[in-house]
């Protein structure tokens, strides 16, 4: 009985759902997390190098840390989750077609799925365990 209803084509909802969600919230956010802090760690070292959108290097990177910790860490909360994603998938936007623009797919690989995840999550909501959940009830 348990291994029908596993394989069965019905959508998932519920808990099951929900907790779904919340491991694709903390795993990609903590992923994330990891290019964030390389990048307060390394700031005087890439800014001069970073002014991808015309708003000046220390600016651009400012804005990029801030989405990568940050709304990382916003995500991994589950709070204000549908918001926090918004600086993250421009960050990507701008990666794939801009930074990496006439890099190889490979290159621009992991910036596209970590856009399509921020997507899903933007579409989705934080599910049920999170501090949205337990504030906007």
């Amino acid at each position: 009985m348990v291994l029908k209803r596993f394989f069965s084509t019905k959508s998932v909802s519920g808990s099951l759902a929900s907790f779904g969600l919340l491991v694709l919230r903390v795993a990609i956010s903590a992923m994330m997390l990891t290019h964030g802090l390389a990048k307060i760690a390394n700031f005087s070292t890439l800014s001069p190098n970073f002014d991808l959108i015309g708003i000046g290097g220390d600016l651009s990177l400012a804005l990029v840390i801030f989405a990568e910790v940050f709304c990382s860490i916003a995500l991994i909360l589950g709070f204000l989750t549908r918001l926090a994603t918004f600086p993250l998938i421009f960050a990507m936007g701008v990666a794939i077609f801009i930074k990496h623009a006439a890099d190889a797919f490979t290159v621009k690989e992991l910036a596209l799925l970590y856009l399509t995840v921020y997507v899903v999550l933007l579409l989705t909501g934080p599910g049920r365990y999170s501090v949205d959940r337990a504030v906007w009830r």
